[in-house]
């Protein structure tokens, strides 16, 4: 026998863990990172003011004009975002900002970038409105009189009275029980956007009967928007965030076919825009500061109430503060009959 036959060693390589190794690891930290970073932006954008959203899209549609033109960083806390027309990427950009009116187009195209944000944010907070009153079963059988728009001024929201459902007690600001849980669900969607409000009251044309005449429908619509407001503060709403309560009375009817049409008696809500809150601040600031002039228009007002003809005597304080005391908790003191 040959003894000279080589021999052969197979080896076999032992690969410890196989697919329960560690390079599984690396790729769910890669992801665990990605995921973070991710949430991280979202609640960036989430929690950034429309101002810094503003800053931040600037930057990204032309960094070179921006930083250079304004701070080289994203978002520049202590200043506003400026495009410099020598710099600047963008063609478009360029022309706008010419060297004759480069301050005034800027501004006016922060004021735009601005305003569109704005107008996104309501049509978000319009869209997530519909969605609770078509999801929730207390406001969905009242879905006919809560109407939803969006205008100059704002989100509108206007709950009208109907005629078998009226959000008031006859001739009284008392919310009925199906109208105060309306505004105390509207209440805790709106607070979560930093616009203010306005809420203001309406009737319809039929005259309210009361006591000597001081009270009518412009102090009946008062009351019922500022028991709206009430409602909305119980509810959560920040009380600082209510940039004016008034009573239209019936000067801005709904139907101005039919006056006495039940949908004129409402309540409007309006989420207001920034430039609209900034014109209810100046005409308030006016008439703080004791300026004289003309209403501002659009803005309805009571007539003044004239003196009995047959009146010698000024009204004594004691008698005055009767007379316009005439809520009590929230309800007419009046038992006279009433416009609705």
């Amino acid at each position: 026998m040959d003894n000279n036959q080589p021999i052969i060693v197979k080896r076999v390589k032992k690969t410890a863990g196989g697919h329960h190794g560690g390079a599984w690891k690396i790729a769910f930290a890669d992801f665990a990172t990605a995921m973070m970073a991710f949430f991280l932006v979202m609640w960036l954008m989430t929690t950034a003011t429309p101002e810094q959203k503003l800053a931040i899209s600037g930057y990204f549609q032309d960094p070179v004009g921006f930083s250079e033109g304004a701070s080289p960083f994203v978002i520049d806390l202590g200043g506003t975002p400026v495009l410099a027309p020598d710099k600047t990427l963008n063609p478009e950009v360029r022309e706008t900002l010419s060297e004759d009116k480069p301050v005034d187009a800027s501004a006016e195209a922060v004021e735009s970038m601005a305003e569109q944000i704005e107008r996104e944010r309501l049509e978000l907070l319009l869209q997530e409105l519909q969605n609770k009153v078509e999801d929730n079963p207390q406001l969905n059988k009242f879905k006919d009189q809560i109407l939803f728009e969006i205008t100059q001024d704002g989100l509108r929201i206007q709950i009208l009275d109907a005629e078998n459902r009226p959000m008031f007690a006859l001739g009284s600001a008392q919310l009925q029980p199906y109208f105060e849980d309306i505004l105390l669900i509207m209440a805790d969607t709106i607070k979560d956007v930093p616009n203010k409000i306005s809420v203001s009251g309406h009737t319809d044309a039929k005259p309210f009967a009361s006591v000597g005449g001081e009270f009518g429908n412009w102090e009946l619509s008062a009351g019922r928007a500022n028991a709206a407001r009430r409602t909305l503060v119980a509810g959560g709403y920040p009380e600082e965030q209510v940039a004016r309560v008034v009573g239209y009375a019936s000067s801005a009817l709904f139907d101005r076919n039919d006056p006495f049409n039940p949908v004129n008696r409402r309540i409007d809500i309006t989420v207001l825009t920034k430039k609209a809150q900034r014109a209810i601040e100046s005409e308030q600031d006016g008439e703080e500061g004791g300026e004289t002039g003309a209403p501002a228009a659009g803005t309805p007002q009571a007539p003044a109430s004239a003196a009995p003809a047959d009146a010698t005597e000024p009204v004594q304080p004691r008698e005055l503060r009767e007379r316009l005391n005439i809520f009590e908790d929230g309800a007419l003191r009046f038992d006279q009959p009433a416009a609705q």
